[in-house]
Formats: C-alpha cells, structure tokens, sequence
C-alpha cells in the first residue's frame, strides 16, 4: 500500500500549496484521481482481510451476542447517528464463534444495512439469535447436531431475490459504484467467516422490501 500512500500524499500536498495555481480542470482531474486513489486503498484492505481469513488460526469461543453488537455499534455510532438508525437485539445471548471474525461479520452486515438503506426512512435493523435443531437448517452435510441461528433483517432497499446467491461472490456489485459507493467484497468475506465456522448463510430479499440474512452456526 505504501507507494498508493505517496499518491495521495502528493495529490494533497498539491492541492493545499498549489492550489491558486490551478485551474478548474486542473483541480477536477486531482479530485478525481484522489477519489480513485481511494478507492484502491480500500480495494487493497478488504482484499488482504479477505485473504487473511484462516480458521486454524482463531480458536472459537463462547461469547455474549448483545455484547458484541453493543461493540459493533460503538465503531458504527457516527453512521448510525447520521441516519438516525436502530438496531435491536433480540433473544439467545449464546454464541459460540471465532470472536474477531464474527465481529468483523457483524460489521460488514450492519454496514451494508446503513449503507442500502432508503431515502427518508430511518433504517431499522433487528438481529435475533435462537438455538436450533440441525433438521430445521436447510442445508446438507451437516457437522453438528444443533445451531446457533442469528437473523438480520432490515427495511432498507433490498435486492432482487434472483440474487441472493451470487451476492456472496468476490466483486460482485448490484448497484453502482456512484450510487452506493464499495468494493463488492464485503459480504464475500462474510461468506468466507460463516465458512471457517463451519456454518451456513441464506440471504432473503425483494428490491425495495429489506433484506434478511440468515446464518446457521454450530452450537
């Protein structure tokens, strides 16, 4: 990232000395290659926390889910405050999880339902977590015989049902760059947590209806 960081050092640096110097189309070009600088650096760090996802190396441990929301929240609050967000907990408290991962799931889920929520209307998100019997998990090849399922549901925008799977694919966007600014790897990484936990996910939407994700986790 280092010689990306001399970019937009310089980039500033023009912008603060030589500033009178510069004509409007000479400012628009700095702007832009700034805003495209950035964008790389974000591309870079959500590739490397991608990449950098091992199971083997993070113990799973038993943890409190209202406690890890209340920390969520706490390095979300300028986001939540600004759009004047709630976000509700609900239910079974007990996780079993990789705890940095898990965190950094919750993160990327509340992220995108503050980022995809709809014009005027507050966003409210509810995640609830209950103990479940591994019968009632819609999926195969299952390890345990009871999961821990913690719901995310929100009014926001949603997506087309159609969707549902290749949204957990790297780079893959349903929305415009300019009009919802991101990486397409967000929930890719996601994805790949729910993996290393030996869990499920499912994603559950209608364009302008919210979205639900839903994920299964050994208990």
């Amino acid at each position: 990232q280092e010689p990306l960081r001399k970019i937009q050092t310089f980039i500033t640096r023009i912008m603060e000395t030589e500033e009178d110097c510069l004509s409007e189309n000479g400012k628009n070009y700095l702007n832009r290659t700034q805003d495209a600088a950035n964008r790389m650096q974000n591309l870079i760090r959500d590739l490397l926390a991608y990449s950098r996802l091992n199971a083997e190396v993070f113990p799973m441990e038993n943890a409190n889910l209202y406690d890890i929301v209340a920390e969520v929240k706490s390095d979300l609050e300028e986001s939540i405050h600004e759009k004047n967000a709630q976000v509700i907990v609900k239910g079974n408290p007990e996780v079993k999880i990789i705890g940095s991962q898990f965190r950094q799931l919750l993160t990327n889920l509340l992220s995108n339902s503050l980022k995809f929520s709809r014009p005027d209307v507050p966003p409210q998100i509810t995640i609830e977590n209950e103990r479940v019997n591994a019968d009632v998990v819609p999926f195969e090849n299952k390890l345990a015989l009871h999961y821990t399922k913690v719901s995310i549901q929100d009014n926001g925008i949603g997506f087309d049902a159609q969707y549902s799977d290749r949204i957990f694919e790297v780079f893959q966007r349903l929305h415009t760059i300019k009009d919802y600014p991101g990486t397409g790897i967000g929930l890719a990484i996601v994805k790949k947590i729910v993996d290393n936990h030996h869990g499920f996910i499912t994603a559950h939407s209608e364009s302008g209806q919210g979205a639900t994700f839903v994920l299964y986790l050994p208990a």
